[in-house]
């Protein structure tokens, strides 16, 4: 068995959405590799690059779907609005759900999503993260009253692979939730496969910080005392007398003890990169821009003492609009519309990162002779500063190491001596950075 042979794979720019199973007829499988990531592994030696029409980091896609600017002329073209950063949209807002926000993530606007959409009859089915076995995977959900089980963010990776595999052996309509990348690969999907518009109605789109490596669960687990297997995680435990970043992991040993800890004792997971796939540094998509409704956290000034969590939100369809608008009007939703430049304001930090220096990320890949990279939207990027660009090279740096190092030896002691130099760096550049303003 091998990872299969283009280099999109090879170099490790994947995220492990699975769309290109489907696509491959049977010679190609998703199976964990060394750096605890899902990726695509040929069964044979001659795998047709046709696969690659449905990758959200394809190097030389066609024309017509090129970008998410294409993609969303195409799927979002009733949208009444547009914005360089929002992409094609509705409205915005922030707020939470009334019934769901105290054992959801950030505002519970997800689980009040998937329960109308299944309750309005609007899909069949949801096709969502869900627990099994102790971790998590895709599942197909029907039953609205099911949806509390699911209602928590997990940073862990899973695979879209097995329902593209079904989908023609499914009965009804499905709505699916995922990430940027899992969201433009299922809008390229249904280019290719038209009738599966009909069948996929509706995407809500979680805004993503950076797709982690399950080694980033080993680590929290080890870092709460688990020194065994663990099962049953939870990455956003709230504390509601505290504020909406003073979240908690936890997660069961093997005697059923319940460990838990401080996510703000732990560092920073997301400026530093640690555990995150490559594949990211090339993504520009930072609010999901191609799903019907895009969710994030609310890190704005206003809510960010709120220890039980707000949601910023993006309405892109007409539908997505009145599922927000007819929540308020019942009284089931405490949401207040507010002005686009929020929503970008909520997303600045990752704007910065993600948007303006990948030109600059690209530069670096092919000064160290990286040939196939993927394609983004050129428009997005600008040019950095000296300090910044530093900034870069130590994070870049930073991500490779923590993967290298705990692939090796997956020890906390000995992850955090190695690690700590690097990470002193690369504090020291960011705050001399953020003082020059770069």
């Amino acid at each position: 068995m091998k990872t299969y042979k283009n280099s999109i794979f090879n170099n490790n720019l994947c995220t492990g959405c699975g769309v290109c199973i489907s696509e491959s007829k049977g010679d190609l499988r998703m199976e964990w590799d060394e750096f605890g990531f899902l990726v695509p592994v040929a069964t044979n030696n001659d795998i047709s690059n046709d696969v690659l029409k449905v990758c959200p980091f394809n190097s030389n896609p066609e024309e017509e779907v090129k970008d998410e600017d294409k993609l969303g002329e195409i799927f979002l073209e009733n949208s009444t609005k547009y914005d360089d950063k929002i992409g094609h949209f509705e409205n915005c807002y922030a707020g939470y759900s009334i019934q769901h926000r105290e054992t959801s993530s950030s505002g519970g606007i997800a689980t009040y999503i998937f329960e109308e959409l299944l309750k309005q009859k609007i899909v069949d089915h949801l096709f969502i993260v869900k627990e099994i076995e102790g971790t998590y995977e895709y599942q197909l959900f029907n039953n609205p009253e099911d949806i509390k089980a699911v209602s928590k963010t997990r940073y862990i990776p899973v695979t879209l692979e097995k329902l593209f595999l079904q989908i023609d052996n499914i009965e009804g309509k499905i709505a699916i939730s995922g990430v940027a990348c899992f969201i433009k690969a299922i809008r390229l999907k249904q280019h290719y496969h038209p009738q599966l518009k009909e069948k996929i109605p509706f995407l809500v789109g979680i805004i993503c910080g950076g797709w982690k490596s399950r080694f980033f669960t080993d680590f929290l687990a080890q870092k709460s005392g688990i020194n065994s297997d663990y099962r049953n995680q939870e990455y956003r435990i709230k504390d509601n007398k505290s504020t909406a970043l003073d979240y908690s992991f936890g997660a069961y040993d093997n005697n059923s003890k319940f460990h838990e800890i401080k996510m703000s004792t732990v560092g920073d997971m997301w400026g530093t990169g640690l555990f995150k796939a490559y594949a990211c540094e090339f993504c520009t998509d930072v609010l999901t821009e191609l799903a019907d409704i895009s969710l994030g956290d609310a890190w704005l000034p206003e809510y960010r003492s709120d220890g039980m969590g707000n949601s910023v939100i993006v309405t892109r369809s007409f539908i997505a609009d009145d599922l927000i608008k007819s929540g308020v009007q019942r009284g089931v939703l405490s949401v207040v519309s507010i002005a686009k430049e929020r929503i970008i304001e909520s997303q600045s930090s990752s704007f910065k990162h993600r948007q303006n220096a990948i030109e600059f990320r690209k530069k670096l890949a092919v000064t160290i002779g990286e040939k196939k990279l993927p394609y983004f939207r050129k428009r997005v990027s600008k040019s950095i500063s000296f300090m910044y660009a530093l900034v870069q090279i130590q994070r870049l740096i930073t991500r490779r190491k923590s993967l290298e190092y705990w692939k090796n030896n997956p020890n906390l002691n000995t992850f955090n001596h190695k690690m700590k130099n690097k990470l002193m760096v690369l504090s020291f550049l960011t705050k001399a950075c953020r003082k020059l303003k770069g």
